[in-house]
């Protein structure tokens, strides 16, 4: 599953602040396997598309595509699974059942990226912050984290109550035989912050907004301790089999833009600076939903993919990103319920603005309940018709230069 949004800078901006010291131990990181990292000698092109469209590579005949949900609650053979294991933490922290449910869309619809059906929840209780899944509420935290004293019981990582998750993505590493890109993913420190102090899902972000202003110190800390256990859990998700890994600031998007850029985007650095250094090879995509106002912010975390929500024009993303970093989406996932023919017109007009380097075809959100399937094989079966040649015979690529 991907994270919750209707239910469910240096290496550090700043330690805690000294008035609480977090206990802290080193997170025991697993050696990356070798038959795990890429190979000096491997050519690049012997990479998955997706790694090298997200490095912004020449020359690639078509974009890569995946969605953001594709697997889970649309597909009929989930659902059916689902009545078997009506606990969703059953269904994400089983080993099996996190293999197989993963590799249902894969199977059905052969898509350029697998994504690990999990949820950007899932290592809180390795932190020290257990949680529960309701069915009317979704996720519930019992005792939200606002003061010094509960931010000083938050314990480092502890990976080995998450190796379902490695255990999961080895096997699906092996699984997909270089066939696509492996994908695995974090929620970003502000939104995992908001569950944590919120308590659980809000449309208002009060508790964990004003504590910006009447305890910055204990917000501080609690993001730079979520800031150093997602660090660590990417790389364990990347020494695990992880090829790329996109951060989902879910509700960042719920902040103004100065706001965000104090409160979110420094720990976002501060995660990207750290894998830059220990796993160099692998992109990083960033994503929040309503980011059109956030655009050349996110930009500057770092990351090698910027991934657009539906509601921001493609043409006028790239222009004002620029071509020196890629993009990912952005389809409006009604359009999945539209006639197939306009369901592929759409496609070619995203690609195209997009143009015919440094892009990964997805949507602009996650794919939504009731999406018929047929129409998710069409999106997929489209891309793979794709040619650049085609798309941009007898064009000249522009060379855009991001807005100032």
């Amino acid at each position: 599953m991907m994270p919750p949004t209707a239910t469910a800078t240096a290496v550090f901006l700043s330690a805690a602040p000294p008035s609480f010291s977090t206990r802290r131990r080193r997170s025991r990181l697993p050696a990356i396997s070798a038959s795990l990292s890429p190979s000096s000698s491997s050519s690049s092109s012997e990479e998955p598309l997706l790694v090298r469209a997200a490095r912004g590579e020449d020359g690639l005949p078509r974009p890569p595509a995946w969605m953001m949900r594709q697997a889970g609650r649309y597909m009929a053979e989930y659902q059916a699974l689902a009545k078997r294991h009506p606990s969703f933490r059953e269904r994400s922290e089983n080993t099996d059942l996190i293999v197989e449910i993963t590799l249902q869309p894969w199977r059905a619809f052969a898509p350029d990226g697998v994504i690990l059906f999990s949820d950007i929840l899932t290592p809180l209780p390795a932190i020290g912050v257990p949680f529960d899944i309701s069915d009317s509420k979704g996720p519930v935290i019992q005792s939200p984290v606002r003061s010094e004293e509960q931010v000083r019981e938050l314990v480092p990582i502890d990976l080995d109550m998450l190796q379902f998750v490695g255990e999961s993505l080895k096997i699906l590493r092996n699984e997909i035989d270089g066939k696509a890109a492996l994908l695995g993913f974090v929620g970003a420190p502000w939104t995992i912050a908001t569950y944590v102090v919120e308590g659980g899902m809000t449309n208002t972000y009060t508790n964990i907004k004003s504590m910006c202003h009447t305890a910055p110190d204990v917000l501080s800390g609690l993001l730079s301790h979520l800031a150093q256990a997602i660090s660590d859990y990417i790389i364990y998700q990347v020494n695990s089999g992880a090829q790329c890994i996109q951060i989902f600031d879910s509700w960042g998007g719920q902040l103004p833009p100065h706001v965000w850029e104090q409160w979110s985007k420094p720990y976002i650095k501060q995660i990207v600076s750290r894998i830059k250094k220990e796993c160099p090879h692998v992109p990083l995509v960033l994503y929040i939903n309503g980011n059109g106002g956030l655009l050349e912010r996110m930009k500057d975390t770092g990351v090698n993919v910027i991934g657009l929500d539906w509601t921001v024009d493609m043409a006028d993303g790239r222009r004002r990103l620029g071509n020196g970093i890629s993009v990912q989406g952005n389809v409006d996932p009604a359009f999945l319920f539209s006639p197939l023919p306009v369901l592929t017109d759409e496609i070619h007009r995203v690609v195209k603005a997009a143009g015919p380097k440094g892009h990964i075809l997805n949507l602009g959100h996650g794919v939504l309940q009731k999406t018929p399937e047929e129409a998710v094989a069409h999106f997929f079966d489209v891309t793979r018709s794709l040619r650049y040649e085609t798309l941009f015979q007898g064009s000249v690529a522009e060379e855009l230069q991001p807005v100032a």
